[in-house]
Protein backbone atom coordinates (compact mmCIF):
# COMPACT_ATOMS: atom_id res chain seq x y z
CA UNK A 1 0.00 0.00 0.00
CA UNK A 2 1.34 3.30 -0.42
CA UNK A 3 1.50 6.47 1.88
CA UNK A 4 0.31 9.33 0.28
CA UNK A 5 -2.75 9.77 2.85
CA UNK A 6 -0.20 9.66 6.15
CA UNK A 7 2.03 12.20 4.31
CA UNK A 8 -0.75 14.08 3.13
CA UNK A 9 -2.16 14.40 6.63
CA UNK A 10 1.45 15.97 8.33
CA UNK A 11 0.27 19.19 6.80
CA UNK A 12 -2.24 19.46 9.90
CA UNK A 13 0.69 19.25 12.11
CA UNK A 14 1.96 22.35 13.73
CA UNK A 15 5.84 23.50 13.11
CA UNK A 16 8.14 22.06 16.06
CA UNK A 17 11.85 22.91 16.43
CA UNK A 18 14.20 19.98 16.41
CA UNK A 19 14.97 19.76 19.87
CA UNK A 20 13.09 18.37 22.54
CA UNK A 21 15.34 15.61 23.66
CA UNK A 22 15.60 16.58 27.33
CA UNK A 23 19.02 17.36 29.09
CA UNK A 24 20.20 17.53 32.30
CA UNK A 25 21.94 20.79 32.40
CA UNK A 26 24.55 19.47 34.62
CA UNK A 27 25.58 15.94 33.10
CA UNK A 28 24.42 16.72 29.81
CA UNK A 29 22.44 13.53 29.34
CA UNK A 30 19.23 12.92 27.76
CA UNK A 31 16.23 12.51 29.62
CA UNK A 32 14.39 9.27 29.45
CA UNK A 33 11.45 10.48 29.80
CA UNK A 34 11.03 10.65 25.53
CA UNK A 35 10.17 7.19 23.46
CA UNK A 36 13.95 6.17 23.02
CA UNK A 37 13.68 4.98 19.14
CA UNK A 38 17.43 3.78 20.05
CA UNK A 39 16.46 1.04 21.99
CA UNK A 40 14.59 -0.85 19.57
CA UNK A 41 17.88 -0.38 16.50
CA UNK A 42 20.84 -2.70 17.30
CA UNK A 43 22.52 -0.21 14.92
CA UNK A 44 22.28 3.40 13.99
CA UNK A 45 22.16 5.49 10.70
CA UNK A 46 24.85 4.52 8.32
CA UNK A 47 26.32 2.35 10.99
CA UNK A 48 23.81 -0.22 10.40
CA UNK A 49 25.52 -0.73 6.90
CA UNK A 50 26.84 -4.39 5.96
CA UNK A 51 30.78 -3.73 6.36
CA UNK A 52 32.72 -3.28 3.72
CA UNK A 53 34.44 -7.13 3.44
CA UNK A 54 31.06 -8.64 3.41
CA UNK A 55 29.46 -6.51 1.20
CA UNK A 56 32.47 -7.26 -1.47
CA UNK A 57 31.48 -11.02 -0.79
CA UNK A 58 27.47 -10.50 -1.21
CA UNK A 59 27.76 -8.62 -5.04
CA UNK A 60 30.11 -11.21 -5.92
CA UNK A 61 28.17 -12.91 -8.38
CA UNK A 62 26.07 -9.80 -9.34
CA UNK A 63 26.53 -8.19 -13.10
CA UNK A 64 29.65 -5.38 -12.66
CA UNK A 65 28.42 -3.97 -15.86
CA UNK A 66 25.16 -3.41 -17.89
CA UNK A 67 24.01 -4.31 -21.36
CA UNK A 68 22.23 -0.72 -21.77
CA UNK A 69 24.53 2.33 -23.43
CA UNK A 70 22.26 4.38 -21.57
CA UNK A 71 23.40 3.14 -18.23
CA UNK A 72 25.68 5.49 -17.80
CA UNK A 73 27.00 4.61 -13.92
CA UNK A 74 26.16 1.61 -12.52
CA UNK A 75 28.25 -0.89 -9.66
CA UNK A 76 31.21 -0.53 -11.44
CA UNK A 77 33.02 1.69 -8.65
CA UNK A 78 30.76 1.71 -6.11
CA UNK A 79 29.43 5.30 -6.83
CA UNK A 80 26.44 6.87 -5.05
CA UNK A 81 23.81 6.74 -7.26
CA UNK A 82 22.50 5.10 -11.01
CA UNK A 83 22.63 7.46 -13.82
CA UNK A 84 20.21 6.68 -16.97
CA UNK A 85 20.56 8.90 -19.82
CA UNK A 86 17.23 9.60 -21.36
CA UNK A 87 18.54 12.07 -24.16
CA UNK A 88 21.69 14.07 -24.94
CA UNK A 89 20.53 16.91 -22.62
CA UNK A 90 19.40 14.78 -19.50
CA UNK A 91 19.69 12.07 -17.17
CA UNK A 92 18.44 10.57 -14.01
CA UNK A 93 19.91 10.06 -10.45
CA UNK A 94 18.19 7.52 -8.68
CA UNK A 95 19.24 6.08 -5.41
CA UNK A 96 17.49 4.87 -2.33
CA UNK A 97 18.82 5.02 1.59
CA UNK A 98 17.49 3.86 4.65
CA UNK A 99 18.71 2.59 8.29
CA UNK A 100 17.62 2.34 12.07
CA UNK A 101 17.91 5.45 14.27
CA UNK A 102 20.55 7.59 15.28
CA UNK A 103 18.39 9.59 18.12
CA UNK A 104 15.03 9.46 20.14
CA UNK A 105 13.23 12.37 18.49
CA UNK A 106 11.30 11.06 15.60
CA UNK A 107 11.02 14.39 13.77
CA UNK A 108 15.40 14.73 13.64
CA UNK A 109 15.39 10.74 12.91
CA UNK A 110 13.01 11.42 9.98
CA UNK A 111 15.04 14.73 9.26
CA UNK A 112 18.86 13.09 9.32
CA UNK A 113 17.15 10.13 6.92
CA UNK A 114 15.88 12.00 4.32
CA UNK A 115 19.22 14.37 4.13
CA UNK A 116 20.86 11.58 4.14
CA UNK A 117 18.70 9.32 1.05
CA UNK A 118 19.29 13.10 -0.67
CA UNK A 119 23.10 13.19 -0.61
CA UNK A 120 23.17 10.49 -2.69
CA UNK A 121 21.95 12.69 -5.71
CA UNK A 122 23.87 15.52 -4.78
CA UNK A 123 27.02 13.95 -4.28
CA UNK A 124 26.82 12.63 -8.19
CA UNK A 125 26.16 16.78 -8.73
CA UNK A 126 22.63 16.03 -9.83
CA UNK A 127 19.80 18.50 -8.29
CA UNK A 128 16.78 15.86 -6.51
CA UNK A 129 13.26 16.20 -8.46
CA UNK A 130 10.94 13.70 -6.27
CA UNK A 131 11.19 11.00 -3.43
CA UNK A 132 8.97 8.44 -2.57
CA UNK A 133 9.26 7.03 1.15
CA UNK A 134 10.68 3.83 2.76
CA UNK A 135 8.94 2.81 6.09
CA UNK A 136 9.20 0.26 8.21
CA UNK A 137 7.62 0.81 11.72
CA UNK A 138 7.19 -1.56 15.15
CA UNK A 139 3.33 0.30 14.99
CA UNK A 140 2.02 -1.95 18.03
CA UNK A 141 5.05 -0.27 19.48
CA UNK A 142 5.47 3.09 18.55
CA UNK A 143 3.14 5.74 19.93
CA UNK A 144 1.30 7.22 16.96
CA UNK A 145 2.79 10.68 17.16
CA UNK A 146 6.42 9.64 17.16
CA UNK A 147 5.21 7.77 13.66
CA UNK A 148 3.61 11.31 12.44
CA UNK A 149 6.89 12.95 13.70
CA UNK A 150 9.02 11.00 11.97
CA UNK A 151 7.45 11.30 8.71
CA UNK A 152 6.77 15.21 9.44
CA UNK A 153 11.15 14.93 9.66
CA UNK A 154 11.55 13.82 6.36
CA UNK A 155 8.41 15.43 4.38
CA UNK A 156 10.42 19.26 5.75
CA UNK A 157 13.22 18.35 4.91
CA UNK A 158 12.17 17.38 1.23
CA UNK A 159 10.35 21.22 1.25
CA UNK A 160 13.91 22.23 2.29
CA UNK A 161 15.07 20.39 -1.26
CA UNK A 162 12.61 21.68 -2.75
CA UNK A 163 10.53 18.49 -3.90
CA UNK A 164 7.70 16.85 -3.37
CA UNK A 165 7.90 13.38 -1.10
CA UNK A 166 4.79 12.06 -3.08
CA UNK A 167 4.28 8.23 -1.81
CA UNK A 168 5.96 5.39 -0.87
CA UNK A 169 5.30 1.64 0.64
CA UNK A 170 5.83 0.60 4.27
CA UNK A 171 6.01 -2.55 6.55
CA UNK A 172 5.01 -3.31 9.86
CA UNK A 173 8.90 -4.16 11.29
CA UNK A 174 10.13 -4.82 14.60
CA UNK A 175 12.84 -1.93 13.97
CA UNK A 176 11.74 1.47 12.84
CA UNK A 177 13.32 2.30 9.65
CA UNK A 178 12.71 5.63 7.81
CA UNK A 179 14.02 6.55 4.45
CA UNK A 180 13.92 7.41 1.24
CA UNK A 181 13.47 6.49 -2.82
CA UNK A 182 14.72 9.52 -4.64
CA UNK A 183 15.34 10.82 -8.09
CA UNK A 184 16.95 13.50 -9.67
CA UNK A 185 18.14 15.23 -13.08
CA UNK A 186 21.64 15.86 -14.50
CA UNK A 187 23.19 17.06 -17.40
CA UNK A 188 25.25 14.10 -18.67
CA UNK A 189 28.45 16.44 -18.76
CA UNK A 190 28.11 16.74 -15.59
CA UNK A 191 28.10 13.60 -13.68
CA UNK A 192 30.32 13.40 -10.78
CA UNK A 193 31.23 9.97 -10.39
CA UNK A 194 33.85 8.67 -7.86
CA UNK A 195 36.74 6.92 -9.72
CA UNK A 196 37.48 10.02 -12.25
CA UNK A 197 40.46 11.77 -9.35
CA UNK A 198 43.11 13.27 -11.52
CA UNK A 199 46.79 13.18 -10.14
CA UNK A 200 47.61 16.50 -8.91
CA UNK A 201 44.08 17.51 -7.42
CA UNK A 202 43.48 18.85 -4.25
CA UNK A 203 41.06 16.99 -2.38
CA UNK A 204 38.25 18.96 -0.25
CA UNK A 205 35.75 17.81 2.62
CA UNK A 206 32.60 19.79 3.02
CA UNK A 207 31.84 18.50 6.57
CA UNK A 208 33.74 16.98 10.04
CA UNK A 209 33.73 13.59 10.65
CA UNK A 210 32.45 11.92 14.35
CA UNK A 211 29.14 11.61 14.00
CA UNK A 212 29.49 8.06 14.30
CA UNK A 213 30.96 8.64 17.62
CA UNK A 214 28.37 11.27 18.90
CA UNK A 215 25.48 9.07 18.19
CA UNK A 216 27.35 5.93 20.42
CA UNK A 217 27.94 8.92 23.01
CA UNK A 218 24.21 9.73 22.95
CA UNK A 219 22.92 6.38 23.28
CA UNK A 220 25.31 5.58 26.06
CA UNK A 221 23.94 9.06 27.68
CA UNK A 222 27.12 10.67 27.56
CA UNK A 223 26.88 13.33 25.31
CA UNK A 224 26.76 17.19 26.76
CA UNK A 225 24.36 19.64 25.13
CA UNK A 226 26.51 21.32 23.24
CA UNK A 227 27.62 18.50 21.55
CA UNK A 228 24.65 17.30 20.82
CA UNK A 229 23.47 20.10 19.07
CA UNK A 230 26.89 20.03 16.91
CA UNK A 231 25.87 16.56 16.14
CA UNK A 232 22.47 17.23 14.99
CA UNK A 233 23.46 20.09 12.87
CA UNK A 234 25.92 19.07 10.90
CA UNK A 235 23.72 15.54 10.37
CA UNK A 236 20.62 17.04 9.82
CA UNK A 237 22.23 19.53 7.10
CA UNK A 238 21.53 18.98 3.24
CA UNK A 239 24.07 18.54 0.98
CA UNK A 240 22.98 21.02 -1.69
CA UNK A 241 26.41 22.18 -3.06
CA UNK A 242 26.46 19.15 -4.67
CA UNK A 243 24.44 20.67 -7.51
CA UNK A 244 26.14 23.08 -7.86
CA UNK A 245 29.88 21.43 -7.67
CA UNK A 246 28.64 19.71 -10.41
CA UNK A 247 28.05 22.17 -12.66
CA UNK A 248 32.09 22.88 -12.42
CA UNK A 249 34.19 21.77 -14.77
CA UNK A 250 37.35 21.68 -12.54
CA UNK A 251 35.54 19.24 -10.25
CA UNK A 252 36.88 16.07 -11.12
CA UNK A 253 35.32 13.38 -8.91
CA UNK A 254 32.95 13.46 -5.84
CA UNK A 255 31.76 11.14 -3.36
CA UNK A 256 29.39 11.45 -0.04
CA UNK A 257 30.90 9.59 3.48
CA UNK A 258 28.86 7.59 4.79
CA UNK A 259 28.60 4.04 6.40
CA UNK A 260 32.20 3.56 5.54
CA UNK A 261 34.11 6.51 7.37
CA UNK A 262 36.17 8.44 5.39
CA UNK A 263 38.80 5.75 4.96
CA UNK A 264 36.60 3.58 3.25
CA UNK A 265 35.52 6.21 0.17
CA UNK A 266 38.86 7.71 0.24
CA UNK A 267 39.72 3.83 -0.87
CA UNK A 268 36.93 3.46 -3.34
CA UNK A 269 38.09 7.05 -4.83
CA UNK A 270 41.21 5.74 -4.75
CA UNK A 271 41.14 2.76 -5.96
CA UNK A 272 38.58 3.80 -8.95
CA UNK A 273 41.01 6.44 -10.60
CA UNK A 274 44.17 3.75 -9.46
CA UNK A 275 45.74 6.40 -7.63
CA UNK A 276 46.73 7.18 -4.09
CA UNK A 277 45.46 10.04 -1.28
CA UNK A 278 48.36 12.05 0.92
CA UNK A 279 45.92 13.26 3.62
CA UNK A 280 46.98 15.71 5.93
CA UNK A 281 45.28 14.08 8.96
CA UNK A 282 45.33 17.11 11.31
CA UNK A 283 44.04 18.91 9.16
CA UNK A 284 40.82 16.83 8.87
CA UNK A 285 37.65 18.35 10.68
CA UNK A 286 36.10 16.38 13.66
CA UNK A 287 33.48 17.49 15.67
CA UNK A 288 35.66 18.71 18.63
CA UNK A 289 33.71 16.44 21.17
CA UNK A 290 34.27 13.13 19.51
CA UNK A 291 38.14 13.25 20.63
CA UNK A 292 36.69 12.95 24.08
CA UNK A 293 34.55 10.27 23.51
CA UNK A 294 36.82 7.82 21.39
CA UNK A 295 39.70 8.53 24.33
CA UNK A 296 36.81 7.25 26.78
CA UNK A 297 36.11 3.79 24.47
CA UNK A 298 33.21 5.19 23.27
CA UNK A 299 33.62 3.91 19.33
CA UNK A 300 30.68 2.51 17.13
CA UNK A 301 31.18 -1.03 16.59
CA UNK A 302 31.46 0.03 12.75
CA UNK A 303 34.49 1.78 12.75
CA UNK A 304 36.05 -1.89 14.29
CA UNK A 305 34.67 -3.49 11.00
CA UNK A 306 35.56 -0.75 8.54
CA UNK A 307 39.08 -0.70 9.87
CA UNK A 308 39.41 -4.20 9.42
CA UNK A 309 38.18 -4.28 6.20
CA UNK A 310 40.63 -1.67 4.67
CA UNK A 311 43.73 -4.07 5.69
CA UNK A 312 46.62 -3.49 3.65
CA UNK A 313 44.46 -0.22 1.17
CA UNK A 314 45.84 2.49 3.67
CA UNK A 315 48.47 3.62 6.35
CA UNK A 316 48.91 6.05 9.40
CA UNK A 317 51.86 7.96 10.61
CA UNK A 318 53.12 6.78 13.83
CA UNK A 319 51.76 10.10 15.75
CA UNK A 320 48.33 8.25 15.21
CA UNK A 321 47.76 5.63 17.95
CA UNK A 322 44.81 3.18 16.56
CA UNK A 323 41.92 4.97 18.66
CA UNK A 324 42.68 7.99 17.06
CA UNK A 325 42.37 5.39 13.96
CA UNK A 326 39.20 4.97 14.34
CA UNK A 327 38.18 8.54 13.84
CA UNK A 328 38.91 8.17 9.83
CA UNK A 329 36.83 4.81 10.09
CA UNK A 330 33.98 6.16 12.28
CA UNK A 331 30.87 5.45 9.96
CA UNK A 332 28.73 8.31 9.12
CA UNK A 333 25.78 9.42 8.06
CA UNK A 334 24.58 12.08 5.95
CA UNK A 335 28.76 13.29 6.00
CA UNK A 336 30.25 15.57 4.10
CA UNK A 337 31.15 15.72 0.19
CA UNK A 338 34.31 14.61 -0.26
CA UNK A 339 35.38 16.56 -3.98
CA UNK A 340 38.37 15.86 -6.12
CA UNK A 341 38.89 19.38 -7.76
CA UNK A 342 41.83 20.83 -9.75
CA UNK A 343 44.24 22.44 -7.53
CA UNK A 344 43.76 25.84 -9.47
CA UNK A 345 40.46 25.95 -8.43
CA UNK A 346 40.33 24.65 -4.81
CA UNK A 347 40.34 28.09 -3.45
CA UNK A 348 37.72 29.74 -5.23
CA UNK A 349 35.40 26.86 -4.86
CA UNK A 350 36.82 26.73 -1.09
CA UNK A 351 35.22 30.78 -0.77
CA UNK A 352 32.07 29.96 -2.84
CA UNK A 353 31.15 26.79 -0.15
CA UNK A 354 31.86 29.12 2.70
CA UNK A 355 29.66 31.58 1.34
CA UNK A 356 27.25 28.83 1.16
CA UNK A 357 27.29 28.36 4.20
CA UNK A 358 29.24 25.48 4.98
CA UNK A 359 32.15 26.82 7.22
CA UNK A 360 34.28 23.69 8.01
CA UNK A 361 35.05 23.18 4.42
CA UNK A 362 38.58 22.27 4.51
CA UNK A 363 41.67 21.11 2.35
CA UNK A 364 42.73 17.36 3.42
CA UNK A 365 44.85 16.21 1.39
CA UNK A 366 46.30 15.93 -2.84
CA UNK A 367 46.23 13.16 -5.30
CA UNK A 368 49.31 11.66 -6.35
CA UNK A 369 50.21 8.93 -8.67
CA UNK A 370 49.56 5.58 -7.31
CA UNK A 371 52.47 4.47 -4.99
CA UNK A 372 54.53 0.81 -5.68
CA UNK A 373 53.13 -0.71 -2.47
CA UNK A 374 49.35 -0.19 -4.06
CA UNK A 375 48.45 1.87 -0.85
CA UNK A 376 45.71 3.68 -1.79
CA UNK A 377 45.60 6.25 1.27
CA UNK A 378 47.99 7.66 3.45
CA UNK A 379 47.07 9.63 6.52
CA UNK A 380 50.11 11.62 7.03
Amino acid sequence: MGINKALNSQENLSPLIPSNLLFDDTVGEVSDSVCRLTDLSHGGGCGCKIDPASLHEILANVPKHATTADLLVGIEHSDDAAVYRISDEQALVFTNDFFTATVDDGYIYGRIAAANALSDVYAMGGKPLMANAIVGFPVNVLPMNTMQEIMRGGVDVCKEAGIPLCGGHSIDNPQPIFGLAAVGTIHPKNIKTNSNAKVGDILLLTKPLGVGIMASAYKLKTITKQGYQEFIDNITMLNKPGAWLGEQDNVHAMTDITGFGLAGHLIEMADGANVSFEINTASVPVIKEAWQHVAEGVVPSGAYRNMSSFQGKLVFGAQWNPDQQLVFSDPQTNGGLLVSIAQDAAMDVVTELMGMGYGQVTVIGEVVARREDNIAVCFN
